[in-house]
């Protein structure tokens, strides 16, 4: 008689979770701190008034965390386990959202939101190390290399989520609470004679579809630097405050001194005309202010800074002056910014809805992400001192087989991006009079919130399933070129400047598409060169590489847009891809990495 085994005591084996259940809020969960961080904050000041050269410095400089967090990742290898830093860091970042939008309204706001985008970047930093951990720990190399593409895929819809719908809830949010603000460029020109006239139209203004917006009539004034008399300053800026207070613009009492007749020669002045787009709903009132932005500093507004706009007066001349110092004699500009002052609510309110969704993760995750058996620290695998692992991670990784060429590769991958991707809202924001294309911020998050991350989504998925089938070695340069390629639609739009919305959403869509397929490359030859006991820690040196790359080329990336203009700038955007496609010959790469094994088995993971 045969008599079978007894099932009764024998050890259950582990339940497997489906990473379909942690992968994608995992990630999108990792790119949406990065892109509020690096991406939304740039619209974000730009709406706000910030200049582009200080936007394009100061939001660099955020890159920072990403570049050094090599120095503290063998910490999260060395204490506690990856799970536990990735629940841990996303309650931090939802404290780190609160304090942003907090302190927007504040009159420091520029000072104050920059500290706790720091304090966003460092836990945002420290959340990658862990998460990209976790993921090479709980799957193997076969399923890293089919999730790699819907891993990317999440992280950057997270992205396009925070440049695209997120924008667009500011946008409309903007619609409800203020007015779009308008820029004025003035340039004081010695070749420029003749004097300023304060001109008030006849002609009734006609209503302009869309959101309430500020009109500024002209754009761009430019005035002569001979200095005037002091009575003809008196009488523009008498004439102008008497005007403004006929017409309910003024927020205080008219009070006009008696002009007297003064010979003395002061700068000159340049007379500053707006309006709003269309009339306000009834009992509606919108205060807005003029404010100096960017350029030289010797233009003073000496009156109209501040005006009351209701649905008796929206059609109606406000006027500012402008006046240059006495003392300029050479051609210079400036650029002011006409904007209403509840901007800050509309963004106070977008960021604090991202708050509260990183609860949502830190509950979510704290149940649904498995616990890998091998989800240990490196202290109690090994059984030695933290010190003493804290520099093996280092040593290790600059050991690897030709390591100069594999960290010039991470720094120069994404060269062009690094810089397009500093200036692409704003060209796609700025007034076509310089250059951009004039987009309400609304159009801007639609672009990239529909067609710009369905474009994204296909580009990361199939560049995830190209690899998986036939490795990475296969595919690297078609890849290489897909990435940099797209950036020339930019080059056509900043020449064309397309009126036709669609032909946007083209552009848009072809450079995501290619980015999407392209980075999911750069993504599996970091895994590649992380292998071994130390992945975590090296994949973070990688990623940290990677943040450099961006950062330094970002932090210039303004000042060399204002220097030479749209145009030429994306032309160099470019240029800048040239040196990706020459080191890519040199790099090590293993010829089957990230080609699907069948025999390959997943890794066993513990029910929580």
């Amino acid at each position: 008689m045969i008599v079978k085994k007894s099932t009764l005591h024998e050890k259950p084996k582990p339940k497997t979770k489906n990473p379909w259940s942690w992968i994608p809020t995992l990630y999108f969960a990792e790119g949406l701190p990065y892109v509020i961080v690096i991406t939304l904050s740039v619209i974000m000041y730009k709406r706000l008034g910030i200049s582009n050269a200080d936007i394009a410095l100061y939001t660099s400089w955020l890159y920072l965390p990403w570049v050094i967090k090599p120095l503290w990742s063998p910490i999260v290898d060395i204490l506690r386990t990856k799970r536990f830093w990735i629940i841990t860091m996303q309650l931090i970042i939802g404290a780190g959202l609160a304090g942003i939008a907090l302190t927007i309204p504040a009159p420091d706001f520029f000072q104050f939101t920059l500290l706790f985008f720091w304090l966003l970047a460092f836990s945002s930093a420290t959340h990658d190390i862990s998460a990209d951990g976790f993921y090479m720990l709980a799957l193997n190399e076969s399923q890293q290399s089919f999730f790699v593409g819907i891993r990317s895929t999440f992280y950057r819809s997270a992205m396009i989520a925070g440049q695209g719908l997120l924008v667009i809830l500011a946008g409309n949010l903007e619609g409800m609470f203020s007015v779009s603000p308008a820029e004025v460029k003035v340039i004081a020109n010695p070749q420029k004679f003749f004097e300023q006239t304060i001109q008030i139209d006849s002609v009734s203004v006609k209503p302009i579809p869309g959101n309430l917006s500020v009109i500024a009539n002209p754009s761009v004034i430019e005035i002569g630097t001979k200095p005037i008399t002091k009575e003809s300053v008196e009488f523009y800026t008498n004439f102008a405050r008497r005007f403004n207070t006929m017409n309910g613009f003024n927020l205080n009492e008219l009070t006009v001194p008696d002009t007297v007749i003064d010979n003395e020669l002061v700068g000159n002045v340049a007379i500053i005309k707006f309006h709003l787009s269309k009339q306000p709903n009834e009992g509606d009132e919108y205060f807005v202010n003029i404010d100096f932005l960017e350029g030289n500093s010797g233009f003073t507004i000496i009156e109209g800074e501040s005006f009351k706009f209701t649905s008796y007066n929206w059609d109606k001349p406000a006027f500012s002056i402008i006046q240059i110092d006495q003392n300029m004699q050479s051609k210079t500009e400036a650029v002011f910014m006409i904007q209403s002052d509840k901007i800050p609510v509309a963004w106070m309110i977008t960021i604090g809805v991202v708050a509260l969704l990183f609860i949502f993760f830190f509950i979510y995750h704290k149940f649904v992400l498995p616990q890998p058996t091998n989800d240990k620290s490196v202290v109690d695998i090994y059984r030695s001192s933290a010190l003493k692992e804290f520099f093996r991670t280092f040593f290790r990784f600059f050991e690897k087989e030709k390591v100069l060429i594999i960290i010039g590769f991470l720094l120069l991958y994404r060269l062009g991006e690094s810089q397009l991707v500093k200036m692409a809202a704003p060209f796609l924001l700025d007034p076509r009079s310089v250059g951009g294309l004039g987009l309400q911020t609304v159009d801007v998050g639609f672009i990239y919130g529909t067609v710009g991350m369905i474009a994204l989504v296909l580009g990361g998925i199939l560049g995830g399933f190209a690899i998986s089938k036939n490795g990475l070695k296969t595919w690297l340069w078609l890849m290489l070129i897909a990435i940099n390629i797209p950036n020339t639609v930019y080059v056509y739009m900043s020449y064309i400047q397309p009126t036709d919305i669609w032909i946007i959403y083209v552009c848009v869509a072809i450079e995501q598409f290619g980015y999407g397929f392209g980075f999911t490359a750069y993504v599996m030859y970091m895994i590649f060169i992380s292998e071994g006991e130390y992945k975590t820690s090296h994949y973070a040196i990688a990623t940290g590489f990677m943040a450099l790359g961006m950062m330094v080329p970002g932090m210039f990336s303004g000042q060399i847009q204002e220097a030479i203009g749209y145009k030429y700038f994306f032309i160099w955007v470019c240029i800048a891809t040239i040196p990706s496609f020459i080191i890519a010959k040199f790099i090590p790469l293993s010829k089957n990495f990230g080609k699907k094994k069948e025999e390959a088995q997943p890794i066993q993971e513990t029910e929580q």
